[in-house]
């Protein structure tokens, strides 16, 4: 009779459980499926080995299918903006007067960690996503196809059901990237123009120029070398180049994973400019850059970096970037 009673109790507890977890989730999607959208704030962090990027970070979706992404370098105030719009996506950088404009499906195709609806869509398709019922921590697997070290999120909810943490973790266990939410508000009204790029526009237009390109430094200070570099590949040349505003570095590298990497002095341009991109957003660790299948670009410390190679893939070109952002955020 006891073991019939014990027996008893633990299916009740089993199943107790199981309609707890259940309950709580089906509350959390359920509310953002009955809203038009959201406004999150909060500050990001990245970490690469014993380096730290913190940033303050403000999104804004709307069921439209229009997202805008406001990321605040802390250390140096630098700005960049993630936009999506029915005209396209774009990453802007008001400092330099430019944005890249994509073609793009972004921001579908992976995890993201500062998008509550992406995070809401990996528990949804999650089959094996754990919970602890008590404290509100949901644990699911990602989508970063373009790292694969990063294997696994926790989503941390309050007791009224509010978004309030996310950690990213890689395969070791170790926390890659950390959200701490400060403010999430459903539903909340956008103005006509929250998300076009004519604000942007209009705001960094400069009437008296014609759109003639000036640049901040009219050197390289410093030539960054990548710390990181595939095995038996070495620097063979380095060339430098004066060009219109500033100079250019090119490196070539050879070995069985040969690259092409160019530094160059950034141009701000005088009206702004948007400039047809392949490729993808891609979160750099200090920066937003640019990712397609064979290259990586982007901007860092009034630099401008271009990353090429026909024989490495997309985490190797990662890694080598990564080496070089490292060295740049040290000096």
């Amino acid at each position: 009779m006891k073991k019939i009673i014990l027996l008893m109790l633990s299916c009740l507890l089993v199943v107790g459980c199981s309609n707890s977890k259940k309950n709580i989730t089906n509350s959390i999607v359920s509310k953002f499926n009955n809203s038009s959208g959201y406004k999150l704030s909060g500050e990001l962090e990245i970490l690469n080995n014993d380096e730290v990027y913190k940033y303050d970070i403000d999104v804004g979706y709307s069921k439209k299918d229009k997202y805008k992404v406001v990321l605040t370098n802390k250390s140096n105030d630098y700005v960049q903006i993630i936009l999506k719009n029915e005209d396209g996506v774009y990453v802007l950088t008001p400092s330099l007067n430019k944005s890249f404009k994509f073609n793009s499906d972004w921001p579908y195709k992976n995890s993201q960690i500062y998008l509550y609806d992406a995070l809401i869509n990996d528990i949804k398709n999650d089959e094996n996503y754990e919970i602890d019922t008590k404290n509100n921590v949901f644990t699911t697997s990602v989508n970063y196809p373009n790292n694969n070290k990063l294997v696994k999120q926790k989503i941390y909810f309050d007791d009224n059901l509010k978004l309030k943490k996310v950690c990213v973790y890689d395969k070791d266990g170790v926390s890659s990237m950390n959200l701490v939410v400060k403010k999430i508000i459903l539903s909340p009204k956008f103005s006509d123009e929250y998300f076009s790029i004519d604000e942007y526009i209009t705001t960094n237009q400069n009437t008296d120029s014609d759109n003639k390109k000036t640049s901040k430094t009219s050197n390289l200070d410093d030539v960054i070398y990548p710390l990181a570099l595939p095995s038996g590949t070495k620097l063979i040349s380095e060339d430098r180049v004066n060009k219109e505003s500033g100079e250019r570095v090119i490196m070539t590298y050879e070995g069985d994973k040969s690259f092409l990497l160019v530094e160059e002095t950034s141009d701000v341009f005088n009206e702004f400019t948007i400039i047809p991109s392949l490729g993808e957003p891609f979160q750099l660790m200090d920066t937003l850059g640019v990712m397609t299948e064979n290259s990586l670009s982007w901007s860092s410390g009034n630099t401008d970096y271009y990353l090429v190679s026909d024989v490495m893939n997309k985490n190797e070109l990662i890694e080598v970037a990564q080496s070089i952002v490292g060295v740049i955020s040290m000096k």
